[in-house]
This record gives C-alpha cells, structure tokens and sequence, in this order.
C-alpha cells in the first residue's frame, strides 16, 4: 500500500530513497542512479559472508558469563564509542540536510507542514547515523540469538535510540550555532566539532599512552575506588545502563527506547519553527562585500610568483568549507606534539613516520584543490605568463602549507639531533614534493565542491598517492631507525623503501598527462 503524498510516511519514504541512491557517492541526498542488481547483489553477498564471520567470532565467546560486570564495562565503553563516532556523522548530517541539501525552500512554499518536514528530516539523520553501525553489528547480533543469547537482538532498539539521541543532540547544537554564530559559519564549525568527535578516541588514546607510564599507579588506584561496589562507578551506577541494554537487560532497554522517543518529541515538537528561522538566515546568509571606504586600489607591485601563490591561498581562505575538510587532517598531528616534547626517550622512528604520513595527505589535498580544481584554467592558459613558472607557482602553493605546519616540531627535533632532524626533513620535503608531483602528472580535473569524493572519481592517482605516503613513511622509519642503531635488516628495509618511491614516479611519469 503506498502512501498517501504529501504525507509524512510518503515524504520520509522519499528521503530514504535519496539517502540509498547517495550512499557511498560522497553527496548524500542528491538525486543518483538507481543501485543496479550487481550492486545490489553485492552488498547482499558481502553482508552473508560478515554473517559467517559473527558466527566464528561469537562461538569462540559464547561460553562467557553476559552477568560478569567487566562485561556490561566493557560493552559500556564500546558503546560510548560508537556514539562519538555517531556524533561526528549526525552533524554532517545535519549541516547536509540544514544547508547542502538546497531543497528546503522548496519544501517549506509547499502545502507541507513545517513539522512534519523538520520531523522527516530529523528521522533521516538517525536513520542515516545508525545504518553502518547495525549493517555492520547485526550479523554478530542474530549469531549470537542463534547461539544462546537472544537478548543480544536488543542491539537493534538500543542502538537505533542512541542514535536518535545523538541525531537529536546534533540538530540542536546545528540550530544553536546558528543562532549564536550565523549560519554561514555555523556549516565550518559543525563539521569541525564533528570531526573532533570522530577523532577524540584515537587522541584521548595517545593522550592516556602519553601520561600512562607515569601515572599508572596512582590512576590503577583511583580506578580500583572508583569501581568498588559502593564507588561511583559500581555497577549499581546508571553509567553502565546502556551496556546493561545492549546485553539485553529488559529494563535498561525500556529506558534507552523512552529516553529515545522523549528525545525525538521533545526536538521535533519544539524547535521546528526555530528550524525555519535558521534555513531563513541560511539563505540569507550571502551578502555582498562593502565597498571600501577609500575605493578600490590596485597593487601591482608583486611578481608573478607571489601573484600566483597569494591568488592561490586566497582563493582557499574565502571559502571556509573547503578550509574545514582540509584542516581536519590537522587534528591527527595533536599527538605527535605530545611525542615530541614528552620527558625522556624520544620516539624517533613514529615521530619521523607521523610527520611524513600527514604531510604528504594533506599536500596532496592541496595539490588536487590548486592543480585539478583550478577555476580557470583556459585563462591561465590563455595569459602571457610563462606557463612552466606558472605551474612552479601553484605546485609551491600546495607545498609551502604543509611544510609551514611541520616548521615547529622539525626545528625542535633538529635542535635535539641535528642528524635525526635532518633525517626527518629530508623524509618530509620529499614526501611533499612528490605528493605534489604525483597530482600534477596524473590528476583529473575536478570541482572544489567534489573535494570529498575526488578519490572515487581518479582512482588511479589516489592508489598512486597511497602508495607514495607508504614508501616515504616506511623510508622515514627506516633512515630513523638507522640513525640508532646500523643492521642488515634496515638496510634492506631502507632499500625497499627508496625502490618504492622511485616505482611510483616512474609510474606517474609514464600515466601523466599532457600538459599544455
């Protein structure tokens, strides 16, 4: 029986039509192509075999007591887990559907209710935070109500109402900076705070390694009164109620599910005409530049160098979305800081490979904004400057960033040992060099607005810039672990390493493309 239009089944039906044919493009909710029956196939075929899996995996733990309180622990701490990572995906969701989406005024003129819309809306980004997550648990799920444990099927309300919770959550903090910020920078914010949350595990991990060795008497005594049976942390606490629901305690997973659906009354009931008003300063959100007090001068005094890095850079800067998916790499250098200036040993080698990983990621996503994405290229092409040096200008614009981001700890791992220091630059400056290179010789052109999904469309050279990172961060740790201590071992691994580097530019030396 289909739905009635109009209604809010027929339009949530036609939102989750869209999230389908947006899933795994990079542009979640625009309209793609029907999944085919290969496609479908699969999927279908991947998610049986992920069965087989669960069924190895839970009758090698199927004997364990579910009433141990380590277990609700452990299942606790999984869960929180999960829900940062929740938390990172609902407000990309929410950025998506509030501003990316660009149907809402459409909807809005319509006969349709603006509750019933921002409800759809709402449903959508739960749905859409929970989907991997119960794709990927609910074989494990089904296995172990087969093998004994029917109570491990409450994952699916449990894990569904921590992910309307936190879609809940997310659309209130979207509104609010929307209301405190604007909301033009309300779509920079959101996504950094999610990518935050994404990535709290792995520095709160490194953070706690960090500290570990120091404090571990005194945290493995403050642990061991805090989880005592009558401490804050005994399991008489409400802290490991939703590891008690996952496991399938009747009562904890009542309250996730009401907890859930107060949550979603209470967010859609409430704020739908708050709703409106943030999509009202969305759209009005552009405005035009003031024209400057003392009228337009222009500066002619820079060579075509800076003209074409300033012009490069600026271009970067004027557009704070692009700014915020670039700068989320930034985040994973948090911990090497910590390596770095950490009292006592210094961990060369993890510090040599960090430093090259990241660098040559994030130049080459410089490189793909400045080089394939270039607004206009037949201009540049058509101008009287010389096109080599103007290629020199923006491959310097995609380098320079990432080397400026690394001038810290390189100076001060320099001024420690010089020849550890030089090690590591040398590893970094080539790193980024041929990082850029590989993207200059093989790289598509492409849209600012695909800067998430360039990897899909130019596969070749993404697997060409995986691989180059690889060689240099493998020759990184090699040359550093050298700098200690000299084995046969590192020799070869050094060698490996220099040979993977020089097969990936020949590589693309021999797949580049013309140039004009």
């Amino acid at each position: 029986m289909s739905a009635v239009p109009g209604s809010v089944p027929w339009l949530f039906r036609h939102e989750l039509r869209l999230m389908w044919y947006g899933a795994g493009t990079g542009k979640p909710g625009k309209a793609q192509r029907r999944p085919g029956t290969a496609g479908l196939a699969t999927i279908a075929l991947g998610w049986l075999a992920l069965h087989g899996v669960a069924w190895f995996v839970v009758s090698r733990i199927a004997g364990i007591d579910t009433s141990d309180p380590r277990i609700a622990v452990a299942v606790t701490a999984l869960l929180f887990g999960l829900m940062t990572l929740m938390l990172s995906s609902a407000l990309k969701s929410s950025v998506m559907v509030l501003f990316e989406r660009g149907d809402l005024d459409l909807l809005l003129s319509s006969p349709l209710p603006s509750r019933s819309i921002f409800t759809v809306r709402l449903a959508t980004v739960a749905v859409g935070t929970v989907a991997p997550y119960l794709l990927f648990l609910a074989p494990f799920a089904h296995m172990g109500a087969l093998l004994g444990h029917p109570g491990w099927l409450a994952a699916y309300p449990v894990l569904l109402g921590c992910a309307t919770v936190i879609a809940c959550a997310a659309i209130l903090l979207t509104l609010g900076l929307v209301r405190t910020i604007g909301a033009r920078r309300t779509r920079v914010v959101a996504q950094i705070i999610g990518a935050l949350a994404g990535a709290m595990i792995f520095i709160l991990s490194q953070v706690f390694s960090h500290f570990a060795s120091r404090m571990e008497a005194r945290a493995m005594q403050a642990f061991a009164q805090a989880f005592a049976s009558d401490g804050p942390l005994g399991m008489g606490s409400p802290v490991w109620l939703p590891g008690r629901a996952l496991l399938g305690e009747p009562l904890p997973v009542l309250g996730v599910v009401a907890l859930a659906l107060a949550a979603f009354a209470f967010t859609a009931g409430r704020t739908h005409r708050f709703f409106v008003h943030g999509l009202q300063q969305a759209a009005s959100s552009s405005r035009a530049a003031r024209r400057p007090a003392k009228g337009v001068r222009y500066r002619f005094g820079r060579g075509l160098v800076a003209t074409v890095l300033f012009k490069e850079w600026r271009l970067i800067l004027r557009d704070p979305h692009l700014i915020s998916q670039v700068a989320l790499q930034l985040i994973y250098l948090l911990p090497l800081f910590f390596v770095i200036f950490k009292r006592g040993e210094l961990r060369l080698t993890m510090l040599g490979v960090g430093l090259t990983l990241l660098c040559s990621s994030l130049t080459a996503s410089l490189a793909w904004i400045v080089v394939s994405a270039e607004d206009a290229p037949d201009l540049l092409r058509m101008s009287p400057a010389p096109q080599r040096t103007v290629r020199l200008a923006k491959l310097a614009a995609a380098v320079l960033p990432s080397l400026a981001v690394v001038l810290v700890p390189l100076a001060w791992l320099l001024v420690r040992d010089p020849l550890a220091g030089l090690v590591v630059a040398c590893c970094v400056t080539g790193a980024v060099c041929t990082a850029a290179l590989i993207v200059h010789w093989c790289g598509r052109p492409g849209l600012r607005s695909d800067f998430q999904a360039r990897g899909k469309s130019d596969v070749m050279t993404t697997i060409l810039e995986l691989i180059n990172s690889l060689a240099w961060g493998g020759l990184a740790w090699a040359l550093s672990a050298l700098v200690e201590a000299t084995s046969d071992k590192l020799i070869v691994a050094t060698s490996f390493a220099v040979l993977g580097v020089v097969t990936v530019l020949g590589f693309s030396w021999m797949l580049r493309r013309p140039q004009a």
